[in-house]
């Protein structure tokens, strides 16, 4: 009688499969970074008409500015802050969907699940191609090239360790 209860102790006793620390690591990094830019984001929205008074107000004082801080305020910064304002809410929505995809893939990814990481990777793409569509190409240049440089290290961190998923 005591016989039947051994497979059922054994599977009881056996040890689940422990993270690896790279991507425990990388998984929580995740989770802070997804939700800062979920405040950023409400943020940015809230915050969209101010930013671009702010913008249009800076371009009457664009003469007496240095050459680097002209290069950044110019019109074009301009059409694309009114650009992002016009779409605040697409943008936004899109946001949160981009983080909500990202946390759901680094959850998947720490159960060792290999489709987090495509569901991962299609979260950190959408805010690329939304803000390309929104806002413009525009999107690709000054001070964004170093987010997607984060989300580019981020994406091969994350592929180097698919060998642990299943």
């Amino acid at each position: 009688m005591s016989g039947t209860n051994i497979p059922a102790q054994e599977t009881f006793l056996e040890e689940p499969k422990k993270i690896p620390d790279m991507l425990n690591v990388l998984t929580i990094l995740t989770f802070i970074g997804s939700g800062i830019g979920v405040i950023s984001s409400i943020w940015s929205c809230v915050k969209a008409q101010d930013s671009y008074d702010k913008m249009v107000d800076a371009q009457s004082k664009l003469d007496s500015m240095p050459d680097f801080a002209k290069k950044m305020m110019g019109p074009e910064m301009v059409e694309m802050t009114r650009k992002a304002l016009e779409n605040r809410i697409p943008i936004l929505i899109l946001s949160l969907l981009s983080y909500a995809l990202c946390i759901y893939g680094a959850i998947q990814m720490r159960q060792l699940k290999k489709a987090g990481f495509t569901i991962y990777l299609v979260g950190e793409l959408l805010p690329i191609v939304a803000g390309a569509i929104f806002i413009g190409i525009g999107t690709f240049g000054g001070f964004a090239i170093v987010g997607y440089l984060i989300y580019a290290v981020f994406i091969i961190l994350y592929a180097t360790q698919l060998k642990y998923l299943k």
